[in-house]
């Protein structure tokens, strides 16, 4: 006898309290609030920040398997990603749905795959030496602050193909002061979540923002018509890629999909990766017996820019995951908005529900991941996990097309940092993951010191 479970038609339980102060712990403290949700509602749960699109909470990974597995069809997500139109542009891939975006993903996914990556190991590990021979023996520094050096050097150089001192110095001064408003407090942050702070007067923060934005536009835009007046575009990097990539009808990227699509891969490739090696080396000097593991199989490798012999490090692969497990930089995938009524798992959802599937509480869960609070990279080495149990590039259609590149960036970074130098944390307080614009990152940054 088969016993099914009743469908419920009216959404999961969640707090009452009103869609303001939601949000404003959603902007402020969102950690605490998916843990506090999550034990008083279980899972799913729901979440209000306006009147109508109620937020769907899930971290059952047969519900979230339920959810990305479904024709991408019946549900949108660029639209949800409304809030970030001012920094990436309105032909981003973020915030696209339907043929656009997967036309889009098309053309942007190979150059971050395969062999035509390969040759960046090499540039990463010379980022990586100029950015640590600026370290001085004896003075603390912030670890996530150097690592965004080297990683925004790394998106100037194989992304964007600007090596060139003045015009790459140019261009990073701009990126740098016009991510704050994406990777600063929270009360730069609040700038996004609240459209209310979004006024446009003589030395107001949002007008600023727009002023950097637009000579970030004029700056890309003329790199790009460089390049198209030279006639064939070369090179590796993958600006010369994507301007030389087509479509199924032969069509090429315009310069203004070009333009927002460069953007957005800073926006996603840059602030993150620096984000998750801060919390990498963090625990690495944390745990003793984690670095000392680390070294030992780094021993055995002479060459931290060849990927391919990096990759066969089963010890360093784990450490990555497990950094990218505890404190996921994204703690949700990017959130499906339901077209029509769908039903996922016990529950009938309506049109316009936004289905959130939460990476952070996904890789919290204790029948998945027993302490999940405890770092312990010997999990990856024990078992595999689906791509529903560990998922912190997302899943589906919108999965992370930098889920190849960022972990090759990760290995070699940790590697050519281990092999040459001995660091120590500076503080031995207890680094807590706080609002960084809209992902999570270490509180100060990781104080580290020469040791």
């Amino acid at each position: 006898m088969t016993i099914t479970t009743p469908i419920k038609e009216e959404l999961p339980p969640g707090p009452t309290t009103h869609a303001l102060q939601q949000l404003i712990k959603w902007t402020a403290e969102p950690l605490n609030l998916l843990e506090e949700s999550f034990q008083k509602y279980g899972d799913p749960f729901t979440l209000r920040f306006r009147k109508n699109n109620p937020f769907v909470y899930i971290s059952n990974p047969e519900s979230i398997q339920e959810i990305l597995s479904r024709d991408c069809a019946k549900f949108d997500s660029g639209r949800n990603n409304h809030i970030l139109l001012p920094i990436v542009g309105e032909h981003s891939i973020l915030l696209a749905d339907g043929k656009q975006h997967a036309r889009q993903r098309k053309l942007i996914f190979p150059p971050f795959h395969g062999e035509k990556i390969r040759h960046y190991g090499e540039i990463i590990t010379k980022i990586t030496q100029k950015t640590a021979k600026q370290w001085e023996d004896g003075k603390p520094f912030s670890m996530r602050p150097a690592m965004q050096q080297i990683t925004l050097e790394v998106i100037m150089q194989a992304v964007f193909g600007i090596s060139d001192s003045h015009r790459s110095q140019q261009l990073k001064t701009r990126l740098t002061k016009s991510l704050e408003l994406t990777g600063g407090s929270i009360l730069q942050s609040s700038l996004l979540f609240f459209p209310v702070f979004q006024k446009d007067f003589p030395g107001s923060p949002w007008r600023n923002f727009l002023q950097r934005q637009k000579a970030i536009h004029q700056r890309l835009q003329a790199e790009i018509e460089q390049r198209r007046h030279q006639g064939k575009v070369e090179g590796n990097d993958i600006l010369s890629l994507l301007m030389s990539a087509e479509d199924e009808d032969g069509n090429p990227m315009s310069d203004g999909e070009l333009r927002d699509q460069l953007i957005t891969l800073l926006f996603a490739g840059h602030e993150t990766t620096a984000t998750a090696l801060a919390w990498a080396f963090y625990w690495i000097h944390k745990l003793p017996n984690v670095r000392d593991k680390l070294l030992a199989e780094l021993a055995t490798v002479t060459d931290v820019s060849d990927f391919k012999s990096l990759n066969r490090l089963r010890y360093l692969h784990a450490v990555c995951m497990e950094t990218l497990r505890i404190y996921p930089v994204a703690i949700l995938t990017f959130p499906r908005i339901a077209k029509s009524t769908v039903t996922i798992g016990n529950y009938e959802y309506p049109p316009e529900t936004v289905l959130a599937p939460c990476i952070y509480l996904l890789h919290q869960r204790e029948d998945i991941y027993p302490n999940p609070k405890q770092f312990r990279p010997e999990r990856f080495l024990e078992r595999e996990f689906s791509p529903y149990e560990f998922m912190p590039f997302g899943g589906g259609s919108r999965r992370c097309v930098g889920d190849v590149f960022a972990p090759m960036e990760m290995k070699i970074v940790i590697a050519t940092v281990l092999k040459q130098y001995r660091l120590a944390l500076a503080e031995k307080k207890e680094v807590k993951p706080v609002r960084r614009g809209v992902t999570v990152a270490p509180a100060g940054g990781v104080k580290m010191v020469l040791d």
